[in-house]
């Protein structure tokens, strides 16, 4: 199979990867390979070969809300990290689904362009972000996402509108229709002092450095808030901060992170996020949804 994968020439093939080297947790067994798709063609042609011969396979990000387990991921991976085109008219930003969202917030911030502040530490693809309405800070992208470009499960290019894409808190219509792909998105931004925007940047980098374990390997907020509470509150109210099952431990800043502090293993973090939800359901009668995604 790895063979014709290679022959197929569709960009470059990475066999048997490991996969805590491809997510920010730093876990998981290895994977069969990964693929970098050149374009839209390679990657039809790819999804074609994968589908006829029922291979499993998922669109890789940049694995900052993912957990694989510790046995091997039978399956291809695909990363867009060649869909990188980024095009700024005025306000109108049209980027590559495989671009770093960092990237783009401080670059169309030293441009005087605001409305991307909030993702500028969220270690994301815009794909990724699109997918997950990845947000901060009470902002996230379907304030600024006017339409997206997507591959359908028919392999035809299709334009989806901000109201298509039925965003909600941490979710769109790609989490729920995986079938779909996000190539390309266009986004609009506002003019704004390029001083001021930096500014908050900073100011923001300085709180999360404060609040937040940046120092070890972690994918974030491990839940979604439930209704006008926080996930965080209702952890540390059970004692939780610093508990740990083998290396996976919840963090001391924030206890809605749950880090890598002693060489963890992916079960080690899964074990701890069950214990946890468990614990809260038991206590407070909230289920607490887990924002991160479990991939076996």
């Amino acid at each position: 199979m790895i063979e014709k994968l290679k022959k197929l020439k569709v960009g470059k093939v990475i066999v048997n990867p490991k996969m805590s080297d491809y997510t920010t947790y730093k876990v998981g067994g290895n994977a069969l390979a990964i693929v970098y798709p050149n374009d839209i063609e390679d990657l039809i042609k790819l999804l074609n070969y994968l589908k006829e011969n029922k291979i499993k396979f998922k669109i890789l990000g940049n694995g900052s809300n993912l957990i694989f387990s510790d046995e091997k991921y039978e399956g291809v991976l695909i990363k867009l990290s060649e869909f990188n085109n980024l095009e700024i008219n005025d306000t109108v930003v049209t980027v590559g689904s495989g671009y770093n969202l960092v990237k783009l917030s401080l670059k169309t911030a030293r441009m005087g362009l605001s409305g991307l502040e909030f993702a500028s530490g969220i270690p994301g693809t815009i794909g990724g972000a699109v997918f997950m309405n990845a947000g901060a800070y009470k902002m996230d992208m379907s304030y600024i996402v006017s339409e997206v470009k997507v591959l359908t499960p028919e392999m035809t290019i299709k334009t989806l509108y901000n109201k298509d894409l039925d965003f909600h808190y941490r979710s769109s219509f790609l989490q729920k229709n995986r079938d779909y792909i996000c190539l390309e998105a266009k986004l609009v931004l506002k003019h704004g002092d390029a001083n001021n925007i930096m500014e908050v940047i900073a100011d923001r980098k300085q709180r999360r450095l404060l609040t937040q374990p940046l120092e070890y390997p972690s994918a974030g907020s491990v839940f979604r808030n439930p209704e006008n509470d926080y996930a965080g509150r209702l952890i540390e109210e059970l004692g939780y901060k610093g508990k740990n099952i083998g290396g996976a431990y919840v963090s001391e800043k924030h206890a809605n992170f749950i880090i890598n502090k002693d060489h963890a293993t992916a079960s080690d973090i899964r074990n701890l996020i069950n214990e946890i939800k468990e614990k809260v359901k038991e206590k407070y009668g909230i289920e607490l949804i887990v924002e991160q995604e479990f991939v076996d």
